[in-house]
């Protein structure tokens, strides 16, 4: 990593109302201060991203009916975004996208086709055409939610052959083996794990140690833990993200860990907060913390950056990226009195 204090953040919006795109800032880790690059204008609905492990490219999905996927390249210098192609998610309303470790593969998660589908990435970095998307099946317990299946994350274990994808609308993690040299993916053992009727899985995270697992849920603002071994989860804890006494909408987005293993966050919609959990390093087991209000509302996704000490929030309703600074040893969250004013902001990533 090259010696700076500068990373480039790039931020994902919904193009619905005045957001022309995808976002690029320089965030300065030292201060917490951005300071705005560039706009990479013209995809609708560039939401959700990922950058490739060589830091050369960034994948971002258009969330639409007949939802793709498109390529950029990185101006490792500038920070600018080149379009390089676009192409079909193999289902509608893309949400997530995430690159394997070799650089080689692009997953794409279809929350509306309720599939996901794998791309080849060119020499150049550009997409070549889904050679394989699987459909799934099934509903749950929640009429207006549950209906059919919804896709809504993909995760790459760190050995980069376990593929986790929660699933909203069948109530299930969907566990998948990748074949690094075509691109094929197989059912794991087992193929799923079955989260209670009515959770609603989302967003997914891995441990830095590699033995636990964590998935937040929508519909039921819980997170679940669990032991991760040879590509099987087993859960051991659940714990709610929200107060006992609030009575309002239960509405989960996303989920990370800093840096050093010690501490679990997870948003809450219309409560407009993070829930902070410690993790027992040995067991896994999360213990309430505090919340942190976000400071807008609906913090769709959240950042924590690699040095630990910031937190960015991305709050999609108030047209804001609220920045907070973190304490090491307490996991606490204090705002820094900083904000980027972007329009529908939903996915923020650095290079770094």
């Amino acid at each position: 990593m090259a010696q700076t204090s500068d990373l480039f953040l790039f931020i994902g919006t919904y193009t619905t109302k005045t957001s022309e795109g995808i976002y690029v800032y320089r965030f300065n880790t030292q201060t917490g201060e951005a300071t705005p690059v560039t706009v990479a204008k013209g995809i609708k609905n560039p939401s959700f991203q990922a950058i490739s492990p060589d830091h050369r490219f960034l994948y971002s999905v258009a969330e639409m009916n007949g939802g793709a996927v498109s390529a950029f390249a990185i101006d490792k210098n500038s920070g600018e975004l080149t379009l390089l192609n676009a192409q079909s998610a193999g289902g509608n309303g893309p949400c997530h996208v995430a690159v394997d470790k070799t650089g080689k593969w692009v997953l794409v998660g279809n929350y509306g086709g309720g599939s996901l589908s794998i791309l080849p990435v060119q020499p150049d970095g550009s997409l070549g055409k889904a050679t394989q998307t699987i459909q799934h099946e099934g509903k749950s317990a929640n009429a207006q939610r549950q209906e059919k299946p919804h896709v809504h994350s993909i995760n790459i274990a760190p050995n980069n052959h376990d593929i986790f994808v929660p699933d909203l609308g069948t109530d299930k993690i969907m566990t998948y083996q990748l074949d690094i040299k075509s691109g094929q993916l197989s059912a794991g053992t087992p193929p799923f794990w079955a989260a209670t009727p009515g959770a609603g899985p989302r967003h997914f995270t891995v441990h830095p140690s590699g033995k636990f697992a964590y998935v937040i849920q929508e519909l039921n603002a819980t997170i679940t833990g669990f032991h991760y071994k040879k590509g099987k989860l087993d859960a051991f804890q659940t714990v709610k993200t929200l107060p006992d006494n609030y009575t309002g909408n239960k509405w989960c987005a996303d989920i990370h860990i800093s840096p050093d293993g010690q501490f679990l966050y997870g948003s809450n919609r219309a409560h407009e907060s993070l829930v902070i959990f410690s993790i027992h390093q040995k067991k896994g087991q999360l213990t309430y913390v505090g919340h942190q209000d976000v400071l807008g509302k609906t913090p769709r996704n959240f950042m924590i950056d690699p040095t630990g000490k910031w937190v960015l929030v991305a709050n999609q309703d108030s047209d804001n990226v609220v920045i907070f600074s973190r304490d090491m040893k307490t996991g606490k969250l204090t705002p820094t009195g900083r904000e980027i004013k972007v329009s529908m902001p939903v996915c923020l990533n650095v290079l770094n």
